[in-house]
């Protein structure tokens, strides 16, 4: 039986091609990042930030891609839980350029707008994940 069970009861294909499309709206993502992150000043400051936002916010893709091709729920909630927490680092860098007024805020607010949608995505992925693990472990004290 597939670890993931009945907590995602959706056609197969369904949940595949919404977990790729997720997948490539973080390379999307990623590449955003880059892309703002090459637009920063060369001094210290903007060479600092485009380096913090460059680790956490092209980090996300490659995550979560191990949490797709994880070995049990445990291991899946463990990884979505890497995932949203290089979301939340990334969503306080792209806040700090922004408030910084290194580039201009049409540049920014955009990237602000997406990690907050993906942050909300994967803070209820990550509470139905936890939730799952405990039911499965209050299931296997009763059987």
């Amino acid at each position: 039986m597939d670890w993931r069970g009945d907590a995602l009861r959706v056609n197969a294909t369904t949940w595949g091609e919404r977990s790729r499309q997720l997948e490539e709206r973080f390379v999307d993502f990623g590449v955003r990042i880059i892309d703002v992150s090459q637009k920063l000043p060369r001094n210290a400051a903007g060479s600092h930030l485009a380096n913090q936002i460059i680790r956490s916010g092209t980090s996300c893709a490659p995550n979560y891609g191990e949490a797709r091709g994880a070995e049990s729920y445990a291991d899946f909630a463990h990884k979505i839980g890497i995932v949203l927490k290089e979301l939340n680092e990334s969503s306080i860098w792209l806040r700090m350029i922004s408030k910084s007024a290194l580039l201009p805020e049409m540049v920014v607010t955009p990237l602000i707008h997406e990690n907050a949608e993906l942050c909300k995505i994967f803070t209820s992925s990550t509470m139905t994940a936890k939730a799952k693990i405990k039911q499965m472990k209050l299931s296997k004290r009763g059987a």
